[in-house]
């Protein structure tokens, strides 16, 4: 059985005030008399666009997935970086109903809150008002607040209050608002594979870096941050790294060292037996959590890839579900193996 740490929702709870909006995102009847959900990537039909507890559930039992870590999906963070006075009712209103499907699936799922990212200090006090809630266990932050130094100084609110309530974040690939999105223009050759895994992993790598070989974190041991697939392409760039800072700075203590060292976590969503191998062999098999991206398809994926990894079976049995135990018991409830399967 697994503890899914990347598990995206998309919430029903929110077609009402969905349908009260005229911008997008909205919900709204087109003009083939269809209600569909809209926002930067078209319509979808409502029937379709949101997600249901009890097929998510018979997705999670066939997967082997004990308990799911619930957030946003992508295509609905856009309500994050709406003006805060549009924002913030919207993402309190997830939050809410996040809970309480935790509350009546206790175990089953935990929650990632949503945050108004136009003012980050508003962003900081949902984070604490969530924290309250029963279920939540951290906050979802747009990969983009961690590209450098310069941004994670400015976004450092959320990080104390991640801190403070000794919680998780995990830092997706995601524009902060007024970001240029998507950075890969309409119509370039291969554009899902440039944006969805070059400028993908090469985002994450960034943060990756900001996070581990910079300063922002050392006031702030008790923040658990976590990046997605694997961190990036740290793993396989290391070495390089380690390579020039001997050439360029001797007395630079090695990346490699830091990368290690470091306060991070990462999951294993999406990528093959062969990487997650080498991101064992650079962060070790404590800081490595297992993730699905929200799909039946992704939990077919890793379990096959973490399957085939030639790792031991403790190694394996931690990314499944203890690194995850480890991190979050102290905030939410989790399902036993035995509770997933009645």
């Amino acid at each position: 059985m697994a503890i899914d740490m990347h598990a995206h929702w998309r919430p029903a709870e929110l077609i009402d005030a969905l349908r009260l909006r005229t911008s997008d995102p909205r919900v709204f009847t087109n003009d083939d008399g269809v209600e569909v959900y809209k926002a930067r990537n078209g319509e979808q039909p409502v029937s379709e666009a949101f997600d249901n507890v009890e097929t998510r559930l018979e997705e999670m039992d066939r997967q082997g997935i004990s308990t799911a870590v619930l957030s946003l999906l992508s295509e609905f963070t856009w309500i994050e970086r709406l003006p805060l006075d549009d924002s913030l009712p919207l993402v309190q209103l997830y939050n809410n109903s996040l809970s309480a499907l935790c509350a009546e699936h206790e175990g089953r799922f935990t929650a990632l809150c949503a945050l108004p990212l136009a003012d980050v200090d508003a962003a900081a006090t949902e984070f604490d008002r969530a924290m309250t809630l029963p279920g939540m266990v951290g906050a979802q932050a747009p990969g983009n607040a961690f590209l450098t130094y310069k941004e994670a100084d400015n976004f450092r609110p959320v990080i104390e209050a991640a801190h403070r309530n000794k919680a998780a974040v995990l830092i997706h690939f995601a524009p902060m608002p007024g970001d240029t999105w998507p950075r890969v223009p309409k119509g370039t050759d291969n554009g899902r594979r440039r944006m969805g895994t070059l400028d993908m992993q090469a985002s994450l790598s960034a943060n990756n870096v900001t996070l581990s070989m910079t300063d922002i974190m050392d006031d702030y041991p008790d923040a658990m941050m976590i990046l997605h697939n694997l961190g990036g392409n740290i793993p396989y760039e290391v070495e390089r790294m380690d390579h020039r800072c001997l050439l360029d700075t001797p007395e630079e203590e090695l990346p490699s060292k830091r990368f290690r060292e470091a306060n991070v976590f990462v999951d294993c969503n999406s990528l093959g037996p062969h990487a997650i191998e080498a991101g064992v062999r650079l962060y070790g098999e404590d800081r490595i959590v297992f993730g699905t991206d929200g799909t039946e398809f992704g939990g077919k994926w890793t379990n096959k890839a973490l399957a085939d990894a030639d790792l031991t079976e403790h190694a394996k049995d931690q990314i499944r579900h203890g690194n995850a135990v480890r991190m979050l018991s102290h905030l939410a409830p989790l399902a036993t193996y035995s509770q997933a399967a009645e």
